[in-house]
């Protein structure tokens, strides 16, 4: 019997959606396994306007133009006592404008739900105390930390990102027998390694020369294009490609030093084929968010972590500082140095991607919707 899948996510930064999307993936995919029709929905389509800018542009703000205070709360609501009035004003304001995700839900009638953000999460566990509900709710946290807005009564299980932060979820006070160890979910085309050789052919690169893939700027290191241009005139053989995303003023920046540099420089808008140019790289510049730096775990690619958002992204930083995968670069001439070193120490480069490769759980986002399925076979 086909199940149907609820996926709900926020876009409040892209990490949460990109997390409930390959879960979506793996519902479409044919392979034999138990049928499931999954449905991804953005909480924040079913709030008023002012509610969503709240929600989501005050988050992008301040992470971008005060990261120092998000910072301030996010440890602030973490520390804050369960029944305090930070979380009493919290909760109210969360309660408000519900009726029609409520609706929709009902509409669609899932057999599970499963929430890859904490604000559905709870909603969904007010809804569940008052019988509003009756379906099983996960959560799946896409970080490796766990904040205590992610932990909410009445939910049917959890998806940690790690053996820690199911101990910190243990210690939160969640039964050990809800908690399951997956990793965070990515895209199928992860779960295997695209050929290195023909994606580099294809976008123009020579394979066997050392590669880096420079995926954001800012906060201390410059603009792309400045970053760049420092980056082409280290000593060393080696390509460079730098992905601009929406950013046009960058990738046209971006493409006039590439003539300054022939053969050495790639620039990229926004694509499609992000594991494609992973694949060709051989160590990753990238801000330490958890679905990016999931991906690059299960290609098996060294990092240079940046500009962490203070809070989750710090969290994530010191996670793959310890495990040996990446090292820290917190301004222009720290990154130079890093990279300088890798350079120059191949061996090291080598022993961060075996450590990376062992690390990395490509397959979470199947192994997620398959325990949601096995649960619900039972129930059913």
């Amino acid at each position: 019997m086909t199940q149907k899948i609820l996926l709900l996510s926020v876009s409040a930064g892209a990490g949460h959606m990109r997390a409930a999307q390959a879960i979506e993936a793996y519902a479409a995919r044919d392979d034999g396994g138990p049928a499931a029709l999954a449905l991804h929905l953005d909480v924040m389509d079913f709030v008023t306007p002012a509610f969503r800018k709240l929600y989501t542009d005050l988050y992008i703000k301040l992470v971008n133009k005060a990261p120092a205070l998000w910072g301030y709360l996010y440890h602030a609501t973490h520390d804050a006592p369960r029944d305090g009035s930070m979380q009493r004003l919290r909760r109210a304001v969360e309660r408000l404008n519900t009726r029609a995700l409520m609706a929709r839900i009902a509409a669609f009638q899932p057999d599970a739900i499963i929430c890859t953000h904490f604000l559905p999460a709870e909603l969904l566990s007010r809804a569940l105390r008052q019988q509003q509900l009756a379906c099983p709710v996960w959560v799946q946290v896409t970080d490796f930390d766990l904040h205590r807005m992610w932990v909410h009564e009445q939910m049917q299980g959890y998806f940690a990102a790690t053996d820690e932060v199911a101990f910190r979820m243990r210690h939160e006070g969640i039964p050990a027998g809800r908690i399951h160890v997956t990793g965070i979910p990515i895209m199928p085309a992860f779960a295997q390694a695209p050929d290195r050789v023909s994606c580099a052919q294809a976008f123009g690169l020579d394979p066997r020369r050392t590669t880096i893939l420079l995926m954001g700027g800012g906060a201390g290191l410059g603009s792309l294009e400045t970053v760049a241009a420092r980056l082409l005139a280290l000593p060393g053989d080696f390509q460079l490609i730098v992905l601009a995303g929406k950013n046009t003023a960058a990738l046209a920046a971006l493409q006039a030093l590439a003539g300054q540099y022939p053969g050495r420089l790639l620039a990229q808008g926004f694509t499609s084929e992000v594991e494609r140019l992973m694949a060709c790289a051989d160590l990753v510049i990238t801000k330490p968010g958890g679905l990016t730096t999931s991906e690059c775990l299960a290609l098996g690619l060294p990092m240079i972590v940046n500009s962490p958002i203070p809070g989750q992204e710090e969290r994530n930083a010191d996670y793959l500082l310890e495990q040996g995968v990446a090292l820290k670069a917190f301004d222009a001439v720290t990154l130079e140095y890093r990279v300088r070193l890798l350079l120059e120490h191949p061996e090291q480069l080598q022993s961060m991607r075996a450590k990376a490769l062992a690390l990395g759980r490509p397959r979470a986002a199947q192994d997620v919707l398959a325990q949601v399925l096995r649960a619900g076979a039972v129930l059913q």
